[in-house]
């Protein structure tokens, strides 16, 4: 009973997610994020998340220790299950027509599982305009990140679970655009 409860807590809000965003956006890919959000006067978003655990996400899954956690599980290849890759890619289970050209799950837990799907607010425009507050966030798909969204992987449901702490660990990958 505890273990379904914690599925859920991961499928309905990841299912209210695909649900709620604008029928055009699409996942871009975080190569894409880069392009804007690299730069060390910007917050230099892109080198803190690339040098992070979550741009590893993917290729963690092709470790010796995974195979050995995924091999206790009855689960042969963590890199290709369903299980592992709900938390360890962006857009897992999204229809094909949410997947731009070009994008990949090997870039792991990119900036859209916590933004939402990128093609309608990455432009520089829309982006000043959701900084303004005169963007509506939703029309553009565009998601905030906060504890809950965090709560949907790092959850007793994950065979490596450690207790999380929302505020010890957003100050560990916090990306804030610099004022």
């Amino acid at each position: 009973m505890k273990r379904a409860l914690l599925l859920l807590l991961f499928v309905l809000p990841v299912a209210s997610v695909f649900q709620a965003l604008s029928a055009d956006a699409q996942y871009v890919g975080a190569k894409k994020c880069m392009m804007c959000h690299k730069s060390e006067n910007r917050g230099d978003q892109w080198g803190k998340w690339s040098a992070g655990p979550h741009a590893k996400a993917f290729i963690t899954l092709k470790s010796d220790a995974s195979k050995t956690i995924a091999q206790q599980m009855g689960i042969a290849d963590p890199s290709s299950h369903g299980k592992c890759l709900q938390c360890h890619v962006t857009a897992f289970g999204a229809p094909a027509a949410k997947l731009a050209d070009g994008f990949s799950h090997d870039e792991g837990v990119g900036c859209e599982a916590c933004h939402g799907p990128g093609s309608l607010y990455k432009s520089m425009r829309v982006m000043k305009n959701l900084a303004a507050g005169t963007q509506d966030p939703q029309a553009v798909a565009f998601i905030r990140g906060d504890a809950e969204s965090c709560l949907g992987c790092h959850n007793e449901a994950s065979p490596t679970y450690k207790p999380f702490d929302f505020d010890k660990a957003w100050a560990e990958i916090e990306h804030n655009i610099p004022q």
